[in-house]
């Protein structure tokens, strides 16, 4: 992992981190990643041409739509359940929100809207989209009442991770220190128990054990009170070896040590591991299938015919914001769907026999 720039450290969350290692020594990857996301998320609307990247419901409408028509036919399949709740977690600027309500709205469900978000800054973006909505600062605060229907999308990516390296003597945490060139990556002297993964000398496995928790704390809740969990992010399906930190500032690469809480770090998901955490409270599984079979499955091609019939001088626009989302060398395989539903629900569309 490379060394972060020279000014790292200087003030603000950069010189905050540089004092905590300078008091108790290297610090866990994990921590450096959650202070500088949780800096960079609470300051500043990183989402679109002028941000830092482009998720997919703001690529077009069509996705959060079929977000919202796939909830929708779930609720009708199980019943039409009184008193179902939208829930979203990490929702951005609102745009998904507004789009899957819009389409559930044409199904017949009007769900009150509960988003689970901490930024003030996001907050004030999704309340110009979705000006109904109720906030939390966690998954703890959702109401306890009602079928929870749940949308993760491009969520569980940005939560810490712990990263072990194999050396000659097992696995070691990496950890991250200050030095006068800026933040580096170092690793932990005495490997950590426990782990009994076979792998090649500089080997790196990844563990997102706060992705793990709050899936087990929203199955359980499912679990309780019906619902769906509706996982969409890029990821693998594990157990897996590699690096997949990275961090993206300007629609470009960038060091993830670098400038904290100035850029977006992610890792890419272990969609095995979010299903063992919601099978281990009860729910049953389908997925992970990449997003374009998902997409096409629910009837994007038609979306994307009716909006090109109602606007023709938009057709080639809509055609290519349909193959960025689908196109197996854009997001169709990178980036996968999971559905976790609670005892008694029917199986989700989408995911193929």
């Amino acid at each position: 992992m490379p060394t972060a720039s020279p000014e790292a450290g200087t003030g603000g969350i950069a010189g905050r981190l540089a004092r905590l290692i300078a008091m108790g020594g290297p610090i866990p990857l994990s921590l450096f990643m959650a202070e500088a996301n949780a800096h960079y998320y609470a300051t500043r609307d990183p989402f679109g041409a002028g941000g830092d990247f482009v998720t997919a419901p703001e690529i077009s409408q069509m996705f959060g739509e079929m977000v919202g028509l796939a909830l929708a036919e779930l609720w009708v399949r199980a019943g039409r359940p009184e008193g179902a709740r939208y829930v979203e977690l990490g929702p951005g600027r609102g745009t998904l929100a507004a789009d899957a309500l819009r389409a559930m709205r044409a199904a017949g469900l009007t769900p009150p809207v509960e988003l689970v978000e901490t930024s003030p800054a996001l907050r004030a973006a999704q309340a110009t989209r979705v000006p109904q909505a109720r906030w939390h600062g966690e998954v703890g605060e959702l109401p306890g009442d009602g079928p929870l229907l749940v949308v993760a999308n491009e969520f569980f990516d940005a939560l810490p991770v712990t990263q072990h390296v194999r050396g000659e003597r097992g696995w070691h945490a990496r950890l991250v220190d200050h030095r006068e060139g800026g933040f580096v990556s170092v690793l932990n002297d005495a490997p950590t128990p426990g782990i009994a993964v076979e792998a090649e000398a500089g080997a790196v496995i990844e563990r997102c054990l706060s992705g793990d928790a709050v899936m087990r704390e929203l199955a359980s809740r499912v679990a309780r009170q019906g619902g769906v969990i509706v996982a969409i992010d890029y990821g693998y399906v594990g157990p897996a070896i590699g690096d997949t930190l990275q961090a993206v500032r300007g629609h470009g690469f960038a060091d993830p040590l670098a400038d904290p809480g100035e850029q977006d770090i992610t890792a890419h998901v272990d969609f095995t591991a979010l299903a063992d955490a919601a099978r281990a409270e009860g729910l049953r599984v389908t997925g992970p299938v990449g997003q374009g079979a998902w997409l096409e499955s629910l009837g994007i091609g038609a979306r994307a015919a009716a909006l090109s019939r109602a606007a023709a001088s938009r057709a080639e626009e809509i055609a290519a914001a349909r193959l960025r989302l689908t196109g197996e060398d854009a997001m169709g395989r990178l980036f996968k769907v999971l559905a976790a539903v609670a005892p008694g629900w029917p199986a989700p569309e989408g995911f193929g026999s």
